[in-house]
């Protein structure tokens, strides 16, 4: 159910949810599906919008299926088949999403202002009290435990639980208030988009990237560590946007505004990526990357999402972990209350999540930091480009390491390749 904030209350729960974007909604609806009592915080109030490219590969298709969602055609969804990748050749590489065991081979768009609200929705069908308009202000503090035992909200409302989920976003107030600071040594990107009207694009079954980033004409101008999108979604615009990275968090300053009109210069003039034709405004997020900040859990508070940066340092993508993570933790909260919480046994299970989480990604992640620190330097994102893109097999084997698309069990040749990587190096 949803309900209005009772000021100056107390209310009780087994978990609270800061933060109702698909990590925190997912969660939500996974601990009531286990029987929990859950309270679901938002800030905003739905409808509400978010940067992001709105596109989702086949990893994340397969959390929404996970999560009962109809994700067919006819419920709104635009179906892709796959990744068309210009770099460095007027031909492009295209890249269908391969036939695994592990994962559907059909991405998905949609706007993300409705995607969130459909999570949203989710939960409260499941169980999970949303509670909008709720903006939280400080943790509450068991003097005696030093743990975290619920919120407070700036209306003066407290929600007391045992176990609070922290998935505000790559600022998480609530996550530094418990002390926890990010890691700025870790790769950081920021992504800009915008939508425009575009007849001639919005129909198209591939999702599109433009891995060389000119900051004026090519070949003529600085190439940036980063990749351009163009997502069809089918209504009559598309969602065009730009992502940079750094290896660290002390990236550059950079106009993204003044960049993005820099970059659709270069496009077909048919495509309509004029000033005229976009709708509403640019808009930029950052990009936490690699687990940049640790612990997952920490004296009662799971963190998921952004507020632990579980964004793929191979493409920007963060939709997927987000939803990957809030089942990992709805299953150590849950396994935690069967224990008791607050109990030795509890406090095992709940540490649980981190080594599940270092387990799952931390070797891919650390891979994705040595991918960053390469593409940061020109000569080598040139190179890569320019005599990788004519190579089908290196460039069907990159791809699908970038995707993070690959069997762990039983795959081919390539999937067993990465797999074998992500276990030698050492975690993130």
């Amino acid at each position: 159910m949803t309900e209005q904030r009772a000021a100056q209350s107390v209310v009780e729960s087994d978990v609270i949810v800061v933060g109702a974007g698909p990590g925190g909604s997912t969660a939500a609806k996974w601990l009531a599906d286990r029987g929990l009592t859950v309270t679901l915080l938002e800030k905003s109030t739905f409808p509400r919008d978010k940067v992001c490219g709105d596109g989702l590969t086949p990893r994340a298709t397969k959390q929404l299926v996970r999560l009962g969602v109809d994700v067919s055609e006819e419920a709104g969804w635009v179906h892709n088949h796959g990744l068309r990748t210009y770099a460095g050749h007027p031909e492009p590489f295209e890249f269908r999403w391969p036939e695994l065991a592990e994962f559907p081979s059909y991405g998905l768009t949609r706007r993300r202002g409705d995607f969130d609200e459909m999570l949203a929705r989710l939960a409260v069908d499941a169980g999970a009290n949303l509670i909008e308009g709720a903006n939280v202000s400080d943790p509450v503090i068991d003097p005696n435990s030093d743990r975290i035992v619920g919120v407070r909200t700036k209306d003066g409302t407290e929600y007391r639980a045992p176990v609070t989920i922290a998935a505000d976003g790559n600022s998480s107030r609530l996550a530094l208030a418990m002390g926890l600071e990010k890691n700025r040594q870790r790769p950081m990107g920021v992504a800009a988009r915008a939508y425009f009207r575009s007849e001639a694009r919005t129909h198209d079954d591939m999702m599109e990237s433009h891995l060389e980033l000119w900051d004026g004409k090519p070949g003529e101008s600085n190439l940036l560590p980063g990749y351009a999108w163009l997502f069809a979604l089918g209504d009559g615009t598309v969602n065009f946007g730009l992502g940079t990275v750094s290896s660290t968090a002390a990236s550059a300053k950079m106009n993204f505004r003044d960049l993005m009109w820099k970059v659709v210069a270069n496009f077909p003039a048919e495509w309509g990526l004029t000033q005229e034709n976009m709708v509403g405004t640019i808009g930029s997020a950052a990009l936490p990357m690699s687990f940049n900040r640790k612990p997952a859990y920490h004296r009662g508070l799971v963190l998921v999402g952004d507020s632990a940066g579980m964004v793929s340092p191979f493409n920007g993508e963060g939709i997927p972990y987000a939803m990957e993570a809030a089942d990992f933790a709805a299953d150590a909260i849950a396994d935690a209350r069967s224990r008791g919480f607050g109990t030795p046994g509890a406090e095992k299970a709940l540490h649980g999540y981190r080594t599940r989480l270092e387990a799952e990604w931390g070797g891919y992640y650390r891979l994705g930091q040595v991918f960053v620190s390469l593409i940061e330097r020109p000569e080598i994102m040139r190179l890569c480009t320019r005599y990788g893109l004519p190579r089908p097999t290196l460039m069907k084997f990159t791809m699908k390491l970038l995707a993070h698309l690959y069997d762990t069990k039983d795959g081919d040749w390539m999937d067993r390749t990465i797999t074998s990587l992500t276990k030698v190096v050492p975690s993130a």
